[in-house]
């Protein structure tokens, strides 16, 4: 296996699907579902940015989600950079619902190229410590996280070792908290395993095909802002 950074967990209170992507560059499910002190503790860590990869119409306060004054949240900037147009022609027949299968990640980064670069300007532009999330953790910031760890020069390894993280992380919510889709249910040991060796069928394709620089630059991002990001990333 090429490349050292670990894969890690890490604890903030109420973050869901939370850890290391590389470096200074972490992931997790929505950020509403952090507490006060989970914000607390992101800020001591020091994540200065979130990145919310979702559409406008998935970024609202539910009912359950924890109450957070708006002075605790205002010291990490979080900005919205969506990676999906789900009104597009073609997002239906593709992804159907939504992006959940990583034998579509070819296609998400080639309908969406520009909304997907602009994260990694993002990225560049952020101070400090970076969170990018998604809703469940899984597969928006899972793309974001690939294209990251080719970058970073993981191995392939670890790279699917790091969906297997997110993967399980967000079946294990499901267990306990109910899954919110009938199509993408809470998966038994058994079913997740065959699950599981599926999509990673899927995302060594993807890596295959994946040459993150190229896309990079295709779709203006400079090389000084790779550079930043790669610093980010050791």
């Amino acid at each position: 296996m090429d490349g050292t950074a670990p894969q890690l967990g890490v604890h903030w209170d109420g973050a869901v699907n939370a850890w290391r992507i590389a470096g200074d560059v972490y992931r997790m499910g929505r950020h509403e579902w952090v507490t006060e002190v989970g914000w607390h503790q992101m800020y001591d860590d020091g994540i200065r940015t979130i990145i919310d990869l979702r559409a406008s119409g998935e970024r609202r306060q539910r009912d359950t989600d924890p109450k957070v004054p708006d002075e605790v949240k205002a010291r990490i900037d979080v900005v919205h950079c969506p990676t999906e147009d789900p009104d597009h022609s073609d997002f239906g027949e593709l992804f159907g619902p939504y992006l959940k299968d990583p034998s579509r990640y070819g296609d998400y980064v080639s309908l969406f190229g520009e909304k997907i670069a602009a994260v990694f300007k993002a990225i560049a532009a952020s101070p400090g410590k970076v969170v990018i999330h998604c809703s469940a953790g899984r597969d928006r910031s899972g793309v974001i996280a690939l294209m990251l760890q080719r970058l970073a020069d993981l191995g392939d390894d670890e790279i699917l070792h790091g969906y297997e993280l997110a993967a399980r992380g967000i079946n294990e919510r499901h267990r306990t908290h109910g899954a919110p889709h009938a199509h993408d249910p809470y998966l038994s040991d058994a079913e997740f395993e065959a699950w599981l060796e599926q999509k990673w069928a899927g995302v060594k394709v993807f890596l295959g095909s994946l040459d993150v620089e190229s896309f990079l630059a295709r779709n203006g991002v400079t090389g000084q802002e790779v550079e930043a990001i790669r610093a980010k990333l050791r």
